[in-house]
């Protein structure tokens, strides 16, 4: 665990904590977390649309939300980009299944306080919440290294200013895989995969499809 200390805002246990993800099971689980923290009001979203709506009708000082929603891809990021521009105080901790560094800085960029990932025991949501409540930074241990090494090591390869669905396509490209198949394993349409591709050529600074699968290539031989 990794908490920086920021200032402190008081938060009632009446007021309501918003919980946004599509999966019953983590709804209840979450639920049970908030009703241990004292939480007496728990709202809850399934979708990207309702989460905002819920948000901007509530307003919850708080709020704990999922990166990825059926058929949305990372949306999450984008949802959260859009609540603290309507509310910049808002807290909100991403409860999410995805331990990739670079996603998990994205998320502290888009205005994440906290992150926990989903696979770890009930007790780490509940310290999560509790410092997202209290005002600080969450990340545990591992991901809060791999975060800070992730931003070191980033000076500036054109690779690191490609957003994460652009680096999930690219290391897609690179085992292979046609724009189709790619779109089916991301749950995106076809044109996303498309329109991706040629934002990346003009970032990596190639022309054809062969030079971006090259780049793709060289970039996961590298990491790898």
């Amino acid at each position: 665990m990794n908490a920086f200390a920021m200032k402190p805002v008081a938060v009632e246990t009446r007021m309501p904590v918003l919980v946004i993800d599509d999966h019953p099971i983590v709804l209840q689980g979450c639920r049970r977390v908030l009703e241990d923290a004292g939480i007496e009001t728990v709202a809850e979203a399934t979708t990207v649309v309702d989460g905002y709506r819920a948000f901007h009708r509530l307003r919850p000082p708080i709020v704990i939300c999922d990166l990825t929603f059926q058929g949305s891809g990372l949306a999450g990021l984008g949802l959260i980009r859009r609540m603290c521009a309507v509310e910049p105080k808002t807290r909100i901790l991403v409860f999410s299944m995805h331990n990739d560094p670079v996603i998990v800085a994205r998320a502290l960029e888009a205005g994440a306080l906290g992150y926990v990932l989903k696979d770890h025991a009930s007790a780490e949501l509940f310290e999560a919440f509790e410092k997202v409540r209290a005002g600080q930074v969450y990340l545990d241990r591992r991901l809060a290294t791999e975060v800070a090494m992730l931003r070191t090591d980033a000076r500036r390869t054109p690779e690191s200013q490609l957003t994460p669905r652009e680096q999930q396509i690219l290391v897609r490209l690179a085992q292979g895989k046609s724009y189709g198949v790619i779109a089916t394993d991301l749950s995106v349409s076809y044109k996303t995969v498309t329109n991706a591709c040629s934002q990346m050529r003009q970032k990596l600074g190639v022309r054809t499809l062969a030079e971006l699968i090259h780049v793709a290539v060289t970039e996961a031989q590298r990491q790898g």
